[in-house]
This record gives structure tokens, C-alpha cells and sequence, in this order.
């Protein structure tokens, strides 16, 4: 059991507006209660904040918004003095463009760094080598006049891709990863695991249907739906790094969670990234993260395309984190339902990925256009209106901006979240942080839920049926996902029988 934690939005303490290592320490205890096993949390790592820390410009260095070195050793301390790992984020596809390694390699086409990221030529007609295209709208290719060339970037502009052919730059990220292991972590998650690959060639990434494409990734208005991303993502050449990277952490005992965004292949990765030993121990996946609804039905065709093209991976579940609108949202649930979907959740095989304040059941907070932070939602508004919904503060209590901060937050506290902080729900014995801690002690406390097979999965209309079994227990777990009374179960029930 994983706890995301967003640090921009968990606690300050220091009266800046933004949350930091200070305030997750302090709040650690909280976390603690849940029952999970583990917090991850998202990257607090030297940056410009143009893409709020997965821009990296300083892979050894705390950004000061989020405090100092001394700081992370006492969150690591305290993590660890609660039995709680740490796991940290980990984004190696690509740095800041103020990165000292960027800053030398677009110097000259021979200084030392000069293939540490992807520079190509332009056409003879001085257009972009090919037709890949960033995940934030238009080309995924920038021109450098210093080079005269153009460097590759799958997200902004502002994030150059590193060149994973070059050993030696493979071999400077290995090193990171050492330091923070030697500094305590006791896992990482690899964001955009599929990404750190290009096809040398540069060829085109062809065409996808309209009848295919689909919105997992990037949202719907945006034309990166339009290609089947073949070239430019997912390349064979992952795996043997992959198989490297384990290599290097092993001695560790760490922990890796992948990150696979890919629309057409997810599940068809996992097995690949995952399945085989010496690679990576879980992915995080997105069929749970989409907008299309959670039926019955849906968790049944997902469960069997994965035992069809992944039968032995260990896929990592989750239904919101920092990228999706909440879930509560995105499938307009009630409080009951909600509940019904987090037992469930948490009683499926594979791992399970907790967001901030989703044990708290808060909605999509509705920001507007001049409370924007996310460069995706201002570039894509208002058919798309990014992630920020998502990443607004944590409530804790009906003080000045819900006990988040003392002065006027990074982005706004919805007055729909004062509704429902932690103190008001500790207070309530049938509130949902009670509920997420029941749940999360359930799948604590039986083994088959943890480990055990999933097999004899259906749906009958809304009621979801599978069995969870392992060499010293067999659960039936049947769950009416509607408001209507059907087969017996009340709406929104769960029930779990064991033998």
C-alpha cells in the first residue's frame, strides 16, 4: 500500500503558500494511521517549476520552496521511526533545460555532453527531423540556434530529453540513484519508465485511426492522440536498462514502481517491464485512471485482457493521483459509492496507489482560468483544464485555508473541501477516512487479498464477482456497484465471505 503525496499541496510550515518537506514530516503520523506501507512522494528535487518539479535541473539538490538536505533526513527519519518507507520520484527521461548538462551540451555539437540529450538535423527544408509530437501540444522538436539543430522534448520545450543511447549518460543516472539510496530512500517510482528510449532512425510515427485513439494519456483535444507513438516511446532497447537499473539497486532491498504511459500497448508493457524477474517489481497503469466509468463490466474486460497479454506482471492500481481529475469527479460518485469502489480497489490483485486526500473523498476542486499553475490546462483551456483541480491544498482542519498554510496558497482551497478535513471526519466514526482505514486494514489483515490469486472474475449488470485465494485462505468477494438493490446486495455493497 502506497500514499502520494504531493508536496507542494501536503503542508507548509513555513509561511510561503507551499507545502514542504517540514510539513510532510510533521504530518507523517496521520499517514501512519492509514495503515498504508509507504508514502511516494512527488519530486521535490531542484527545478524552475515549469512543470512543478518534473523538470529537473539539479538531480542532487531540495529546491529551497521545499526546504533542505536537513529536512529530507528528518523526514526520512521519521518516516522510518513509523515503519513507513519512502519512495521518491525518480524523472530520468528528460531534465530542465537549465540543467547544467543541457547548458553544455547545447554549446557546441563537440563538447564532452554533446550527445547527453537528442539533437537531430533539420530537413534540407529546414523543418523538423520527423512528425513526433510532444505530449503538450505540437512538435516534440525545439531549434537550438547555438547548435543549429533541434533537440527532442516529449513534454514542454523546457524538458529536453536525455539521450539513453549514450552508456555514459545511463551510467550519471545510476549514480543518482546511489545517492539517494545512500541517503535512506527505500524505493523509487520511475516516471515515464516507457519514455526513456527513441528509435535512432527517427522515423514517423504513423497514423492512428479515430476508432483508436484514446484520451488514458493526454486528453482528447490534444493531436498526440492522433499517432500510434511506435518511434518515439516503448523502444526494445528499455529493458536492458531496466535490467541495469535493477542490477544497481539490488543490494539496496529498494523498491521500483514504473510508470508506463502508453494508450495502446499499457498492459502488453507491464508484462514486459514487470513479468520477468531483474526488472521492475510493479508498474503503475491507467486503466483505472481514465474517464470511462468503473463498472462491473470494465474491471472484468480489464482483469481478462490482463491475464490474456500479462498473466505474471504485477500491475500497481490507482483511481486518482496529480495527473486526473479525482475520481470522485471524474465518475460523479456518491459518498457511498465511493466507498464500495475503494474496497474494491483494494481487494484486487496487484498493488494499490493512494492519492493525497482521496481518503478524504474530495471532489475536483473547479479553479479558474486566472488560478491556473499547470502549463497543460492554460494551453489546452477551457476543453481541457489541466491538472491543477487535482494538486489544490490538503484540508486539515476549518483553519486559515484548512490548516494548509498561513498565508494565500500556491493555488486556491475550495470552500467544498472545508467540507470534509481530516479533524471533521476523525470525529465521524461513518465518515470516508474511516472507511479508507477499515479497507486498508481489511486488505492488512488477510493474506489472499495481499498476494493471492485472482481467478472466477464476472459481472452480472452492476454486481462484480472474483475470489482471492492463497495457500492459507479463499475470499468470495462479491460488490453491487449500483444505488439499486440487486442479487441479494444492498446499494454499494461489498461483501466478503470467506471458504
Amino acid at each position: 500500500m502506497i500514499y502520494q503525496i504531493y508536496p507542494r499541496s501536503f503542508q507548509d510550515t513555513t509561511g510561503s503558500g507551499t507545502g514542504d518537506l517540514g510539513g510532510i514530516a510533521q504530518r507523517l503520523p496521520y499517514v501512519a494511521s492509514l495503515g498504508v506501507d509507504a508514502v511516494w512522494i512527488s519530486p521535490f528535487f531542484t527545478s524552475p517549476m515549469k512543470d512543478f518539479g518534473y523538470d529537473v535541473s539539479d538531480y542532487q539538490g531540495i529546491d529551497p520552496i521545499f526546504g533542505t538536505m536537513d529536512d529530507f533526513d528528518w523526514l526520512i527519519q521519521s518516516a522510518h521511526d513509523l515503519g513507513l518507507k519512502v519512495i521518491i520520484d525518480l524523472v530520468m527521461s528528460h531534465t530542465s533545460d537549465r540543467h547544467a548538462w543541457f547548458q553544455e551540451s547545447r554549446t557546441s555539437r563537440d563538447n564532452p555532453r554533446s550527445d547527453w540529450y537528442v539533437w537531430a538535423d533539420p530537413k534540407p527544408d529546414g523543418t523538423v527531423p520527423n512528425n513526433w509530437l510532444s505530449m503538450f501540444g505540437g512538435s516534440a522538436w525545439q531549434w537550438d540556434p547555438r547548435r543549429e539543430q533541434y533537440y527532442l522534448h516529449n513534454f514542454l520545450s523546457s524538458q529536453p530529453d536525455l539521450n539513453f543511447h549514450n552508456p555514459v549518460v545511463q551510467d550519471a543516472l545510476l549514480d543518482m540513484a546511489r545517492f539517494w539510496l545512500d541517503k535512506g530512500v527505500d524505493g523509487f517510482r520511475l516516471d515515464v519508465v516507457n519514455y526513456y528510449f527513441h528509435d535512432q532512425q527517427l522515423r514517423d510515427n504513423p497514423p492512428l485511426a479515430p476508432e483508436l485513439r484514446k484520451s488514458d494519456t493526454a486528453p482528447a483535444v490534444n493531436p498526440y492522440n492522433h499517432q500510434s507513438h511506435l518511434f518515439s516511446k516503448s523502444q526494445p532497447e528499455n529493458i536492458a536498462f531496466l535490467e541495469r537499473f535493477h542490477q544497481t539497486i539490488a543490494s539496496y532491498g529498494a523498491a521500483v514502481v514504473g510508470e508506463i504511459g502508453d494508450s495502446e500497448r499499457g498492459l502488453e508493457l507491464l508484462e514486459e517491464y514487470t513479468g520477468v524477474p531483474g526488472r521492475v517489481q510493479m508498474s503503475y497503469v491507467f486503466d483505472f485512471l481514465s474517464g470511462t466509468d468503473l463498472q462491473a463490466s470494465r474491471i472484468v474486460d480489464v482483469f481478462d485482457t490482463l491475464q490474456a497479454v500479462a498473466p505474471n506482471a504485477w500491475p500497481c492500481w490507482a483511481m486518482s493521483n496529480h495527473d486526473v481529475v479525482r475520481h470522485i469527479s471524474r465518475w460523479s460518485l456518491t459518498d457511498p459509492a465511493a466507498k464500495a469502489y475503494a474496497t474494491v480497489l483494494l481487494c484486487l490483485r496487484g498493488s494499490v496507489c493512494l492519492y493525497q486526500g482521496e481518503e478524504l473523498g474530495l471532489p475536483e476542486a473547479d479553479l479558474r482560468l486566472e488560478d491556473l499553475r499547470d502549463p497543460y490546462g492554460i494551453e489546452f483551456w477551457p476543453e481541457y483544464k489541466g491538472r491543477d483541480g487535482c494538486r489544490t491544498p490538503m484540508v486539515w482542519d476549518m483553519g486559515v485555508n484548512g490548516g494548509f498554510s498561513t498565508s494565500q496558497p500556491w493555488l486556491p482551497v475550495p470552500h467544498t473541501h472545508l467540507q470534509r478535513t481530516a479533524v471533521s471526519q476523525e470525529a465521524d466514526a461513518q465518515s470516508m477516512l474511516h472507511h479508507y482505514r477499515w479497507a486498508i486494514g481489511l486488505r492488512r489483515k488477510h493474506s489472499a487479498l495481499r498476494g493471492g490469486a485472482m481467478t472466477d472474475i464476472a459481472a452480472e449488470g452492476p454486481v462484480l464477482s472474483f475470489r482471492r485465494t492463497d495457500d492459507k485462505q479463499s475470499l468470495l468477494i462479491r460488490a453491487n456497484l449500483s444505488e439499486d438493490e440487486v442479487a441479494g446486495l444492498r446499494p454499494w455493497q461489498v461483501q466478503i465471505i470467506e471458504g
